[in-house]
């Protein structure tokens, strides 16, 4: 957790508080004075606030692509509802004598709802966005999970590794930041119901709003620099990305920028569009054939590796492979010790006697149909008749396997998590998962302007191990370890660094 994460939440929050006021203040008007409109923009406000968070920038980032600006839409179509509603409530109860004396004096009924009813009604439309800004420092957390930064992905990762302190640590500033902006929009408010209104006291506050958020915008800002990376959600990801800035910038005079964190998938959109807003990311030979691709070992021609096919596949994209990195992070499975000591398992096939007494657990997406990486087909192919299946999100799966939900799971071989918990990972002894090999795709017209970054990463294939990997992100998820700090004494240990 650093402070450019903590100002970059607060971006996001003010920039969707700034426009959910600059729709919000119109609509709220228009539901006052339409009757017509009244019954429609209010439902159409209340039906938003039903839309669960996620779903809600997920249709968003469909159209706009991951980032803040899918997060800042979604945090204010949130918002609108309390700015809304407390605006059309306000203008309603603003004294019917002041609305009459307005009247008699003859002015026009915009002039009159604008300058007369509004600035009265203010102390409660205010309290609307009091509540609105309040909301969202909590709903930015979603950010995290479409590449639009702040202390989400802090969160994430916390809940993730089991680090308590953390999880407290982000949920301490978080409320910090509520409490002190409540209270102080709180104070505003009691000022103006004891000024009762006023067309000049009520837009300080706003005005206090557009300063910060103009005080922020180097946080809000897309990535500059002559090559842009996205940081990942993941250690192993995170861990690869900052060697690849370290290499760079220390054998060339390009500058390296790592934006915010974005899952995978993500990463690949941002990628590979032409308008796209990276230039290379870490990824697996089978997650681009099956994920990316969306096609399956089984479009492989015999005598072809993953990598090669899928390299011809990525031409189209103007995309490249360069040479596999050595580990390989495949699905894997992995019992507890004492579960395998007792039953003496050492490869997957062990578990068919005792299936039928044990619990399967995994992330939601291995129990998808799509692809033949996942459960049924995995199971079909062993023989295996689990006595349960149980889905977790991947962020809690760790967790679940050290409260002892259940015995048997789904994991990733290089994942320092399965040392911290003590999982054993069975040998795959019927090669039923692929490998999926370590390798940095790269944008072809990065390689045409820097031909040398290739060559400059291509020192990295075959240096690192699987086991070597899972060393390196168990240093960072359960020793502590900063991702710098372990990139680095790597690339130092390799010779590719000065020490």
């Amino acid at each position: 957790m650093s402070w450019d994460l903590i100002f970059q939440h607060l971006f996001i929050v003010l920039a969707a508080s700034l426009l959910s006021i600059a729709v919000g203040l119109p609509l709220g008007i228009w539901a006052y004075v339409s009757k017509t409109a009244r019954p429609v923009i209010l439902r159409i406000v209340d039906l938003l606030q039903t839309i669960p968070s996620l779903a809600l920038l997920g249709i968003i980032m469909v159209v706009l692509d991951p980032g803040k600006l899918t997060v800042i839409t979604g945090i204010t179509l949130y918002s609108l509802l309390p700015i809304v509603r407390n605006t059309c409530l306000g203008l309603q109860e603003v004294d019917p004598g002041v609305k009459e004396a307005a009247r008699g004096m003859g002015m026009s009924k915009p002039y009159r709802v604008l300058m007369v009813e509004f600035p009265l009604a203010f102390p409660t439309v205010f309290t609307g966005i009091r509540i609105a800004v309040v909301n969202a420092i909590g709903t930015a957390v979603f950010a995290a999970f479409v590449g639009g930064g702040g202390l989400g992905g802090v969160i994430t990762q916390a809940i993730r590794i089991s680090d308590m302190s953390l999880i407290l640590a982000a949920t301490g500033v978080l409320m910090v930041i509520a409490v002190v902006l409540d209270l102080i929009m709180s104070w505003f408010e009691g000022q103006m119901r004891k000024s009762r209104g006023g067309s000049k006291k009520m837009w300080i506050p706003v005005a206090a709003i557009v300063l910060a958020f103009i005080l922020l915008l180097p946080y809000g800002r897309g990535g500059t620099g002559d090559i842009l990376l996205y940081d990942g959600d993941y250690s192993e990801t995170q861990l690869m990305h900052h060697m690849v800035k370290m290499l760079v910038e220390d054998q060339t005079d390009l500058t390296v920028t790592i934006q915010d964190q974005m899952s995978q998938v993500n990463n690949w959109n941002s990628l590979k569009d032409d308008s796209h807003t990276c230039d290379l990311m870490i990824s697996y030979d089978g997650t681009i054939l099956t994920t990316f691709l969306g096609q399956d070992t089984v479009d492989v021609p015999e005598g072809m590796t993953i990598y090669d096919y899928v390299q011809g596949e990525l031409d189209s994209y103007g995309l490249t492979q360069l040479e596999q990195l050595g580990f390989e992070n495949t699905y894997a499975i992995g019992v507890p010790q004492a579960l395998a000591d007792e039953y003496g398992l050492e490869t997957i096939s062990d578990l068919i006697p005792i299936a039928d007494q044990l619990t399967f657990g995994a992330e939601q997406e291995f129990f998808t149909l799509e692809g033949s990486m996942k459960y049924d087909p995995f199971v079909k192919f062993y023989g295996l008749n689990f006595q349960d299946a149980v889905s977790v999100d991947m962020g809690l799966k760790y967790s679940a396997i050290e409260n002892g939900s259940f015995d048997v799971a789904v994991v990733y071989s290089t994942d320092g998590l399965n040392k911290k918990v003590g999982l054993k990972v069975l040998e795959d002894d019927q090669s039923f998962f692929p490998d999926y090999n370590g390798v940095f795709l790269v944008r072809d017209d990065l390689l045409e302007k820097y031909p040398e970054v290739a060559d400059i990463l291509n020192q990295l294939a075959g240096k690192i191990p699987t086991e070597q990997m899972a060393e390196l992100t168990y240093q960072v998820d359960v020793e502590g370890r900063t991702v710098d700090e372990v990139a680095r004494e790597f690339l130092v240990s390799l010779g590719l660094l000065e020490a």
